[in-house]
């Protein structure tokens, strides 16, 4: 490997702190969880909603791991993406080609949500969010339920009056 040429004062500077200053696997923060492992109820219902775009923040994949967890706690889990957050439930995200990661990471939400799926969750998408974007609605993964915009509302409505822990994740 070819380092470039440091000068004096760039070497003092690197040599000031020693690094690493832990080796890796030191742990530098306790695992005590405060609250119980909570599971879910006959017939407890969590339900997401989510405004975010895929990889403009991990607002959109935090959400789907924590819809993910819910029902493997035996929640009935549901999801519903509308807005900009259709472009999550895409099937043809990839570069150069779909399916290809571009980047290590590209296709973390695809995969989540296909776990969720599998695991006996349900997904929902906004048409209206979809068309927002130019996107169709056959490029949606496999078992993702396509929704009219008015079923944002209702959808909310419908999991409240089941008594649902409601979690709604937005960015702007």
């Amino acid at each position: 490997m070819t380092s470039a040429e440091l000068s004096d004062v760039e070497k003092k500077s690197l040599e000031e702190i020693p690094h690493p200053s832990l080796p890796e696997g030191s742990s530098i923060y306790g695992g005590t969880k405060v609250f119980p492992d909570l599971q879910a109820e006959d017939g407890e219902t969590y339900f997401t909603l989510v405004h975010g775009i895929a990889h403009e923040s991990s607002v959109s994949f935090v959400a789907v791991l924590q819809a993910t967890r819910a029902l493997r706690k035996g929640f009935e889990s549901a999801m519903y993406f509308y807005g900009p957050g259709s472009l999550n439930c895409l099937a043809t995200r990839g570069f150069p080609t779909t399916g290809t990661s571009a980047f290590p990471g590209e296709h973390n939400i695809n995969d989540q949500l296909k776990t969720f799926l599998a695991e006996g969750g349900k997904v929902y998408c906004c048409r209206f969010g979809l068309s927002l974007h130019g996107a169709r609605e056959e490029d949606l993964i496999e078992g993702v339920i396509p929704t009219h915009p008015l079923d944002v509302q209702d959808a909310l409505i419908h999991y409240a009056r089941k008594g649902a822990i409601i979690n709604s994740t937005y960015q702007l």
